[in-house]
């Protein structure tokens, strides 16, 4: 079994690249804007405005795409709905729709009062019935956002502003992913 890479004592969890893992917590920001009837863009900053990423793209083409992008516009993952119905993403490496650049796919769960929960799936997964991240979204009265990993926490914030704070070694164009398909799904 592989013994996960370490950053200052903590095992990373890495999709994007190493180089949005950081040693230390961060705190991001999740704007969404809508331009016109179609195009959606996204800016993730952290608190005092610093932009880590950006995201576009439009409703026009039979399936919802974002391309998410590093702050100099390079693009970082695709993130692609199966179908116009919510209920499946997928996510690729670059602005890639190969198979092999295939991440992982997420899948809303059920209609469930007050919440909406998003399995994440990874490309490797061979038991397609236990999912390897679980993104849960209260509406109310809380409204909070939790990603986890099993029973762990790996990031957790409010959804009213869409901030959340991304724990140490987490890749945060991960995180940042999975809330905008939350955002998409709701």
């Amino acid at each position: 079994m592989a013994v996960p890479q370490m950053v200052y004592g903590v095992p990373m969890i890495s999709f994007a690249g190493d180089g949005f893992c950081l040693p230390y917590p961060l705190d991001l920001i999740v704007n969404r804007k809508q331009h016109g009837l179609s195009n959606i863009h996204y800016q993730v900053s952290d608190g005092k405005g610093n932009l880590y990423l950006l995201a576009d793209g439009s409703y026009t083409t039979l399936f919802r795409k974002r391309v998410l992008r590093n702050s100099a516009g390079f693009p970082i993952l695709t993130i692609r709905e199966k179908a116009i119905t919510g209920k499946k993403w997928m996510v690729h490496r670059g602005e890639s729709s190969e198979k092999s650049q295939l991440l992982f796919t997420v899948h809303r769960s059920r209609f469930q009062p007050k919440k909406t929960r998003l399995e994440v799936f990874l490309e490797g997964n061979i038991d397609k019935d236990i999912s390897n991240f679980t993104v849960v979204g209260s509406n109310y009265p809380s409204q909070y956002i939790r990603i986890y990993k099993g029973d762990t926490i790996l990031a957790e914030g409010k959804k009213e502003s869409f901030r959340v704070s991304v724990h140490s070694g987490v890749d945060y164009a991960f995180i940042a992913a999975l809330i905008i398909i939350l955002v998409e799904c709701e």
